[in-house]
């Protein structure tokens, strides 16, 4: 499948509209502020539950709490959980996670991330639902809220812990709205910061100057798609090897050298776009919200950079609908929505929203907003407060080694790296572990035992073993 976008010069504004006054325009948008207060609830709650219920990790929710920690305690982010002192900034180059530090010494807990990101995420239905009660009525503004409120991608964003693309949602909600209000100004000054998010995100940057430039503003469209594409180079080339011990930008691996096949670049860039299936699948559910109608507005270009790389990685987890990978993509489609919609007839309109709003309402169950309707998401095991007290026995500023699930509970007061990984801390003070449940992940539980007998073996003694959770501690002279 490759995307075929159609060129088509921004819409007039709608001969009926007239400019409402400040009164008028305050009540034309509550009711999208007090939507978008609605949606961080849901997504506060959903998140805050999961991590109560033991269901975040270290791997990403503890990384990023320890890059905060490091910010408010005013030193560069490092985190244990990567490698003893590694250096975040030599991994992703995310210098706007710096803007949580003062709230993380107010509140220094893993739950401040997670409702910030609740924050950062709903308030992105503002500025599209805004633009299209203006240009297409209240209707469709309610549908594109639903549409966006509701999408895959930022359910999967949210049902996997915090992530800084998180601050580019609504720097992109913003831009995207602006650009298609023809304010170009306002639409890149919204854009640049996406180089403080993360380093690919200056090509998202560059693709947004590439359509201002296209729409008339060609001086200012082409200044920020050359800072972009600066930017980014800059930062994956200069900046991010600079800070890593070993001197290079690690994700250049996960882009093939050749396509399968042999069949080179050519093949890479047609057929190895959508196959296999599964990255079919993904711009399918991407573009079905919208009706198919994202294809028809230039503005889904500016996915075009986050669609290339994740579709010509190596690594099949970009492929796909989960983890947060296509958070940074809803604001988009839906601004690509919008675009498209305030171009049609109304009987072309309202069947556009009433397919938009059926097939988002479609998704809903298999995504995880499914599980705040969930009785078992309410309910408290047993377990979880006898984890909590096995990890209230470690003292704060200890060295530990923690389960993946278990980390994120102890990485606002402990020096916290993974049990079981090559860059766990070597002779930690503790060790603890879910015996029962270890989510699979770094090791298997039959591996994990093994690796706890070869700790009791080495002179750690229980501290404790409840429901199955294991503490281990190793006094050191």
């Amino acid at each position: 499948m490759t995307l075929l976008l159609a060129i088509e010069p921004p819409a007039p504004p709608a001969a009926h509209a007239t400019a409402p006054g400040p009164r008028g325009r305050f009540r034309e948008t509550t009711w999208i502020w007090c939507a978008a207060l609605v949606l961080f609830a849901a997504y506060a709650a959903l998140s805050v539950r999961r991590h109560q219920l033991l269901l975040t990790s270290g791997y990403d929710l503890g990384i990023f709490e320890q890059a905060v920690r490091s910010y408010a305690h005013g030193h560069l982010p490092v985190s244990a959980l990567k490698g003893p002192g590694f250096p975040l900034l030599g991994d992703h180059f995310s210098p706007v996670l710096a803007l949580l530090a003062p709230f993380y010494l107010l509140w220094p807990s893993a739950v401040l991330l997670l409702v910030a990101q609740a924050a950062l995420l709903a308030v992105a239905v503002v500025p599209l639902a805004r633009w299209a009660q203006r240009t297409t009525g209240r209707g469709a503004a309610t549908v594109v809220a639903f549409g966006y409120g509701a999408s895959w991608g930022i359910a999967e964003t949210l049902g996997f812990d915090f992530h800084e693309v998180a601050f580019a949602v609504p720097l992109l909600a913003f831009s995207l709205a602006a650009l298609g209000e023809g304010r170009m100004r306002a639409a890149a000054a919204w854009a640049l910061p996406l180089l403080t998010v993360k380093e690919d995100l200056g090509l998202t940057a560059t693709a947004i100057g590439g359509i201002i430039a296209w729409r008339g503003a060609r001086r200012l469209g082409a200044a920020l798609a050359a800072a972009g594409l600066l930017g980014s180079a800059l930062e994956m080339l200069v900046l991010i090897p600079a800070f890593n011990p070993s001197g290079t930008y690690g994700y250049f691996g996960t882009l093939p050298t050749a396509a399968p096949g042999g069949s080179g670049l050519l093949h890479l860039l047609t057929v190895g776009l959508v196959t296999p299936g599964v990255k079919t699948g993904m711009l399918l559910t991407l573009l079905a919200p919208t009706a198919f109608l994202a294809l028809r507005s230039p503005l889904l270009w500016a996915a075009v950079p986050t669609l290339a790389w994740r579709l010509t990685s190596n690594n099949s987890f970009y492929w796909g609908t989960g983890f947060h990978y296509s958070a940074v993509l809803m604001p988009i489609v839906f601004a690509a929505f919008v675009d498209t919609l305030q171009r049609m007839d109304r009987r072309a309109r309202r069947h556009a929203l009433a397919v938009s709003a059926v097939v988002t309402a479609a998704l809903l169950p298999q995504h995880p907003f499914v599980q705040l309707a969930r009785a078992d998401t309410w309910r408290t095991d047993p377990r979880i407060a006898a984890a909590h007290r096995v990890l209230d026995l470690i003292p704060d500023g200890a060295t530990v080694a923690a389960g993946n699930r278990l980390a994120p509970q102890l990485t606002n007061r402990d020096q916290v790296s993974i049990f079981g990984v090559a860059a766990a801390a070597t002779d930690p003070q503790w060790i603890v572990v879910d015996t029962v449940d270890d989510g699979g992940w770094p090791v298997s539980t039959r591996h994990q035992a093994q690796l706890v007998d070869q700790a009791l073996a080495h002179g750690y003694t229980t501290a404790a073993d409840r429901s199955g959770y294991l503490l281990l501690h190793r006094f050191q002279g």
